[in-house]
């Protein structure tokens, strides 16, 4: 958050809504701590501040019982970059500090995300004097709050992730009855969070057999590469509590405390369910939503499928989100009917054995409206009485402009002996499936496919049959001639011969935080800034209001307000001359413990695509470029240098993990992505073909630009592979390995392709709206080179061992 804004914190929230607080617990809170510890990428200090109970001075608590007979209680998390959270408070490494010297706050194998002794401590204190009390959770995290049960006292309990610079003001709203809450969890709460289905897979686990590709990074330092497998398959989150139970494996409410989509409201709805119709491969009905209760508010209808499914054939959930609708504001009495669409496809499944394409099984489909992933309102049947596939030009999935088929079979580590979770048998090998690894060893035949720079020679890879193509010519066009062009205009071939070798380098190598000027073309240097939440000033000198978090934007369930999000993007980013937007983020909620939660939406990939791609529209709508992230599978923080191996099923990359950016492209219009810093399976995601020309380009039809995430070498980044693997243009602003070394006609071609996509995302951005821009260099410009300055500075010294590892091994 921008300190240039004000900011409303919680106490500054409740006074604004006519709350009164007691100034003396304030006072009392404040004096023993009033600041947090640094969770942060360079550092993680874990400490929970929180005053024990024995020092409540008792008049302080009398005088608060007589202040007022309802008390809150605010239990707050937090997250960050380059950490995940722990899993075991003891653990080796983990800086905490505890509250007292009489006990600890953790005991061994108790996680960041369960309360503390002192907060348990605290919680009984409150609970003793008071008997209506409010729990407040202010984390993105999903948290273990099976404690509420045991306190009859605690009457309400708010989820509020990060809210911004301003969200707090809601939360008195909300608590003072002003507001009506609306919201719906984007996330299951369960009881214990040691039973997630990827909690044993998901963390540190290092190869054995790989020292000899050790690289060393500013994270981790000197380190192997690692792993993580995605056992769970596509059950993640909801879809595999859901499915469970109906399987049988799982006593539900044993172990699911507030499902995915629910949430309470001041007043109650009735939803009716209207006829649905199947017609021209659409589902079609409509659903009356009415105000029952007695005060205003807002509904969501939740829509959700159980499909067919054989034992042992392709996967399936048993509850999956495929639409949802929120209503206007509703009067007491008053009625809004709302209507769902969606296209039978929606409901397919891929099949990476057999079809290798997407299949509709013919079958009876129960198309239901919830309250939330568990509980059904109503349900009709749709019945598909020929099985679909998706697998000829004239029959694409979902519109993708060729056939989606098998492009991840090198994900699926299948000599590493991975048993993935599978519904066959009621989950019968759920035990094997989810236990924790026990194979540290690369195989060899997947140890000669494995890359990193040490091995890396771009000659091995030219084709003597490229021509090289033209450079230098002096053909008079300007990038601005170019806005609003098809791709494919034979312009841009005029446009790009004019561009030398060393011009086309210079705008690959050097694409942090901006693109570079290229004269030859009239092409300005733009400046991008992240992050998911505002604009990051740390480039510009100007600062952006801080949104709330991804996270809440999901709890809402409104498109609308997502796409006013991205609204305000786009204003501010005039405001500081901004082109690109590094963001919306929209990997998955996998695991709890991920330190980025926060930055993305849900556990569902619909869910997230949705707010993704709203987010991205308003974005884009005011001409800048929204850089969707990070793809791919960058689900947790932990290992994310080590040239961490990703493994897992093509049905759960697709169906989970790439279906929000899928659906950012086709239904956001996403111009820009930035790639990440994971392999998928043995192969860096900024160097993957398949994933960056395959998927994205040939199958979802994306036109712009791909960067790199940081681009600080690590011993694997190369520049070279990773324009001929489809990035274009490094997130780096310090020479590394960012540079094109080979100049043959097949890296030519790769860079021209790499530049072509640069400077269509570029032509198409608001700064080239009315025609050739002008080159100004304003205040914050100024600031911005001093700043980048010393920015370099920083991290050239954080990569130094990078860099001299990495040239040692190339050198020898």
């Amino acid at each position: 958050m921008n300190q240039s804004y004000e900011t409303t914190s919680i106490l500054d929230g409740l006074k604004e809504a006519g709350i009164e607080t007691n100034a003396d617990l304030s006072k009392l809170y404040t004096d023993y701590r009033a600041d947090r510890p640094v969770v942060a990428m360079a550092e993680q200090d874990w400490t929970l501040p929180e005053l024990p109970a024995a020092d409540y001075p008792s008049d302080v608590i009398e005088s608060a019982k007589e202040y007022s007979d309802e008390a809150m209680i605010v239990i707050a998390r937090v997250g960050g970059e380059g950490a995940d959270l722990p899993k075991d408070m003891t653990a080796d490494g983990i800086t905490y500090n505890d509250n007292s010297t009489e006990y600890k706050d953790f005991q061994k194998g108790e996680s960041f995300l369960e309360l503390s002794q002192t907060e348990k401590d605290m919680i009984d204190l409150v609970t003793k004097n008071f008997d209506k009390v409010t729990l407040v959770y202010n984390g993105a995290n999903t948290f273990e709050l099976g404690f509420v049960k045991d306190y009859p006292q605690i009457k309400s309990v708010l989820w509020c992730p990060p809210a911004g610079q301003t969200g707090f003001s809601a939360l008195g709203d909300i608590l003072a009855g002003e507001t009506n809450p609306s919201g719906k969890t984007s996330d299951t709460f369960v009881y214990d969070l040691t039973q997630q289905p990827s909690y044993n897979n998901a963390g540190d686990f290092k190869y054995d057999n790989m020292s000899e590709y050790g690289t060393e990074n500013f994270e981790e330092g000197e380190t192997t590469p690692a792993f993580v497998n995605y056992v769970e398959n596509i059950y993640v989150g909801y879809k595999y509590w859901e499915t469970a139970a109906d399987e049988g494996a799982v006593n539900y409410d044993e172990y699911v405390q507030y499902p995915f989509g629910y949430g309470l409201s001041y007043t109650s709805f009735k939803q009716e369910m209207g006829d649905v119709t199947y017609s021209d491969g659409k589902i079609t009905f409509d659903v009356t939503v009415t105000n029952t209760g007695e005060k205003a508010g807002k509904d969501i209808v939740e829509v959700y499928y159980n499909p067919p499914y054989t034992n042992g054939g392709i996967e399936k959930a048993s509850a999956n989100l495929v639409a949802f609708e929120k209503t206007d504001l509703l009067e007491p009495g008053a009625s809004q009917t709302v209507s769902v669409e969606f296209d039978d496809d929606d409901m397919a499944s891929y099949d990476a054995n057999d079809a290798k394409a997407y299949v509709l099984e013919q079958g009876d489909y129960e198309i239901s409206i919830q309250s939330d992933s568990h509980t059904t309102i109503d349900e009709e049947t749709v019945t598909v009485d020929k099985t679909i596939t998706y697998n000829t030009e004239d029959n694409t999935h979902n519109g993708d402009a060729v056939v989606a088929t098998n492009v991840f079979d090198d994900a699926l580590g299948e000599a590493q002996g991975i048993t993935y979770l599978s519904r066959a048998d009621h989950f019968a090998n759920a035990d094997k499936a989810l236990a924790a690894p026990t194979n540290y060893t690369l195989a060899d035949e997947l140890k000669e496919t494995f890359f990193n720079n040490s091995d890396y020679d771009p000659t091995a890879y030219d084709n003597a049959d490229d021509e090289m193509p033209t450079t230098g010519a002096k053909n008079g066009v300007k990038l601005y001639q170019l806005t609003g062009k098809d791709y494919d205009d034979e312009l841009w071939d005029q446009l790009l011969d004019q561009m030398t070798f060393d011009e086309m380098d210079n705008l690959i190598a050097f694409g942090g935080y901006g693109t570079q000027a290229a004269d030859s073309v009239g092409k300005i240097a733009l400046t991008d800034v992240d992050g998911p939440a505002s604009l990051n000033n740390n480039f510009t000198g100007v600062g952006s209001i801080g949104f709330p978090s991804s996270t809440s934007v999901a709890c809402t369930w409104n498109k609308d307000l997502a796409r006013q999000f991205g609204d305000g993007i786009g204003d501010m980013a005039h405001d500081m001359h901004v082109a690109g937007w590094y963001a919306p983020a929209m990997n998955i909620h996998r695991n709890a413990f991920a330190g980025r939660t926060f930055e993305y939406f849900s556990e569902d990939s619909y869910l997230s695509g949705v707010m993704a791609s709203e987010q991205i529209a308003g974005a884009q709508a005011k001409g800048v470029y929204a850089f969707m992230k990070h793809f791919a599978l960058n689900d947790q923080e932990t290992n994310r240098l080590s040239e961490l191996n990703t493994w897992a099923t093509e049905q759960s990359i697709r169906e989970i993990y790439l279906k929000p950016f899928e659906m950012s492209v086709k239904e956001g219009g996403s111009g820009a992505v930035m790639s990440s810093f994971n392999y998928i399976g043995t192969e860096w995601a900024g160097s993957h073909s398949g994933l960056l020309n395959t998927v994205l380009r040939d199958e979802w039809g994306f036109r712009g630009m791909v960067l790199t995430d940081y681009f600080g070498g690590y011993g694997y980044m190369d520049a070279d592979r990773a324009i001929r693997g489809g990035s274009d243009v490094m997130l780096a602003t310090t020479d590394i390995t960012n540079h094109i070394e080979d100049k043959s006609a097949t890296s030519l071609l790769a860079m021209r392709t790499a530049c072509h996509n640069i400077l269509y995302t570029a032509a198409n951005s608001w700064l080239y709206a009315d025609g050739e821009p002008e080159v100004e260099t304003p205040m914050w410009k100024t600031i911005t080179y001093v700043v980048w300055g010393v920015a370099a500075l920083l991290v050239v010294g954080l990569e130094a061992l990078t860099i001299k590892r990495y040239l040692a091994r190339r050198k020898g």
